[in-house]
């Protein structure tokens, strides 16, 4: 018996992976976060598959679901939303896993970030302009933030940020980023990127509050600053320059 950790993608059913698609099909359990994933997922599923929404479930019942499935002999596909990697709540379920001695996987999943950047038909690191992505959020209930992972400290790198669990929070954002990006730099919020009622919304730091307060967003929304967003007057790198010469390219005689 093993439990696979399934990463659904961002909503749209149809950007899970094969492998994900394959183990949700071959399981006889699917423990799902019912909330946030698409219940077009569950149509992966095989026809008698126990499927148990974890939305209304403690940390402690989902470790009874695992051990009961364990003890019957049954393979579990565990969905969640987006990536395993990032703010999954995968940590701490595979801590109690090990201690109960039950084998697991780990299927990644179309991260949350990238599918919104595709919603916005943009590149986020342009040549030398942006190279780097913060992926970061603001404190909330469930978890907070290390003394030491502040927007402001992010943002004094330059490098593109994107705030996921902060739509909330967009006038902290704008004050503690605006120092360092000037108020002119591009914002733009992406709602249920890749869900049928998808949203963007594109400003800047001066503008975004204001637009956002006409054009109100909630929850599921990742927040982008940084001047990737709006880049188009710049180099392009070397990577397909006819005479840079690569491993693969054979290009010694230019």
């Amino acid at each position: 018996m093993t439990v696979h950790f399934i990463g659904a993608g961002p909503g749209a059913a149809d950007l899970i992976t094969l492998r994900g698609a394959r183990l949700l099909a071959s399981c006889p359990v699917c423990l799902h976060a019912g909330s946030i994933v698409a219940p077009e997922l569950l149509q992966h599923c095989a026809p008698g598959t126990k499927l148990i929404d974890t939305a209304p479930m403690s940390l402690d019942e989902i470790e009874a679901a695992y051990v009961e499935a364990h003890k019957a002999g049954h393979d579990v596909a565990r969905l969640h939303s987006g990536d395993l990697s990032v703010w999954s709540a995968v940590a701490e379920q595979i801590r109690r896993l090990e201690k109960h001695g039950i084998p697991y996987t780990l299927t990644p999943g179309v991260p949350s970030f990238a599918a919104a950047a595709a919603a916005l038909r943009r590149e986020l690191t342009i040549p030398e302009v942006a190279q780097s992505l913060v992926l970061t959020r603001v404190s909330g209930r469930a978890s907070k933030i290390p003394p030491g992972e502040t927007l402001a400290g992010f943002g004094r790198t330059g490098a593109t940020l994107a705030i996921h669990l902060a739509i909330h929070a967009i006038d902290r954002v704008v004050a503690e980023l605006t120092p360092h990006y000037g108020g002119d730099c591009p914002v733009a919020i992406v709602f249920r990127a890749s869900w049928p009622d998808e949203r963007v919304l594109t400003g800047t730091l001066e503008t975004i509050e204001a637009q956002l307060a006409a054009d109100p967003m909630e929850r599921t929304a990742i927040i982008f600053v940084g001047r990737s967003l709006a880049a188009e007057d710049f180099g392009e790198s070397s990577l397909y320059d006819a005479h840079y010469q690569r491993r693969f390219r054979g290009r010694d005689g230019l």
